[in-house]
């Protein structure tokens, strides 16, 4: 089973960069970078929520499930 983060796509549709986003969200570029690529082990609720906000999104158009 495995999550797939389509930040990095979503950013690159709406050409907004990820400093603008990090900016909004109040996370570090660090973190965000960490984000997109999918190296993290969890989000907050309340981080998804500001992504979605400022993407104008669902959190269904950020993460999907690819089974194995």
């Amino acid at each position: 089973m495995a999550i797939e983060v389509r930040l990095a796509v979503l950013l690159a549709e709406r050409r907004i960069s990820g400093k603008a986003l990090a900016e909004h969200v109040g996370i570090t570029e660090a973190n965000l970078s960490l984000l997109r690529q999918g190296k993290v082990k969890g989000v907050r609720f309340e981080t998804l929520a500001k992504v979605c906000e400022f993407l104008d999104c669902q959190p269904g158009d950020l993460l999907v499930y690819v089974p194995d």
